[in-house]
C-alpha cells in the first residue's frame, strides 16, 4: 500500500487535501497525510505555513524523505505558483514561457531536478488555491448566499479566461485579490474551503487541466504495476 504525503503551502491547502483529496484517494487504497511547510524550529516547537525561501521547502521535503525511505512512499507538494519565492530553482529559465501552463511545468522539473528522489511528484498550483474556486463561480452563493450581484460580477472575470488555471497572478490581478475586491469578507480558511466543497472535485478537474493532470497521477498510484 503506497503511503502519499502532501507538502503543502499553508491552512486551506491542508485542509483541502485532508477534507477533499484524502477521501477520494483513501477509497483507493492509499494512505494520506499533509503537513504544512515547515518554516522554522525553535525550543522544540515547529512553525509551519507559507514560505518566502525556496530553502523551507526544500529542507522540509528533504527531512521527510529521509525520515520514510520506503519505496511505497511518494512525497507530492501543493503549492502556489502565485508569489513563488524568486529563489526557487529554474525561476530565470522558466519565466520566459509566455505560456503558464509550461512554465509552471518547467518549474515542476527543476523542483524534480534539484530534489533528486523518484518518490517525489512535484505540483504547483496555476497561479493559486483560489483558481479551483473559480472553476463554478455559482458555488461561491455555498459561503455567500443573497450575494448574486457579486457572484454575476465573478462569473464575467472567469468567462474573460479560456480557463480558472489562466486567471493571472499580478499583485491585483491574481485569483484571490479578485474574489477579496468582490467580497472583502472573504476568508480563504472558512470560505475558502466551503466553496471548494460546493465546487467539488469532479468540476475543479474539468475546469483545471493542469490540476486534473495532477489528480490523475495520484490515481494511478493504486493501479496494480503502476510505475508512478
Amino acid at each position: 500500500m503506497i503511503r502519499l504525503h502532501f507538502v503543502v503551502e499553508g491552512q486551506t491547502e491542508e485542509t483541502f487535501v485532508r477534507e477533499i483529496l484524502a477521501p477520494e484517494l483513501a477509497g483507493r487504497t492509499l494512505i494520506i497525510d499533509a503537513h504544512r511547510i515547515t518554516t522554522g524550529r525553535k525550543k522544540g516547537r515547529l512553525y509551519r505555513g507559507g514560505f518566502v525561501s525556496y530553502a523551507h521547502l526544500r529542507n522540509d521535503l528533504s527531512l521527510w524523505m529521509k525520515q520514510e525511505r520506503s519505496s511505497d512512499a511518494r512525497f507530492t507538494t501543493m503549492i502556489d505558483l502565485y508569489r513563488l519565492p524568486s529563489d526557487f530553482p529554474g525561476t530565470s529559465k522558466c519565466r520566459m514561457s509566455s505560456d503558464p501552463l509550461k512554465r509552471v511545468q518547467c518549474l515542476e522539473s527543476q523542483l524534480a531536478i534539484d530534489l533528486k528522489d523518484y518518490r517525489l511528484i512535484p505540483y504547483i498550483q496555476l497561479h493559486e488555491f483560489e483558481s479551483l474556486l473559480l472553476s463554478q463561480t455559482e458555488a461561491f452563493s455555498a459561503a455567500f448566499p443573497s450575494r448574486d450581484f457579486e457572484i454575476e460580477q465573478l462569473r464575467g472575470i472567469r468567462e474573460a479566461f479560456p480557463s480558472p488555471e489562466h486567471i493571472n497572478d499580478g499583485a491585483n490581478t491574481a485569483p484571490s485579490k479578485r474574489i477579496c475586491g468582490l467580497f472583502s469578507d472573504y476568508a480563504k480558511t472558512s470560505y475558502g474551503i466551503a466553496v471548494a466543497k460546493a465546487v467539488g472535485l469532479a468540476k475543479m478537474r474539468a475546469e483545471c487541466r493542469h490540476f486534473n493532470s495532477w489528480i490523475e497521477t495520484l490515481f494511478r498510484l493504486s493501479d496494480p504495476g503502476s510505475n508512478v
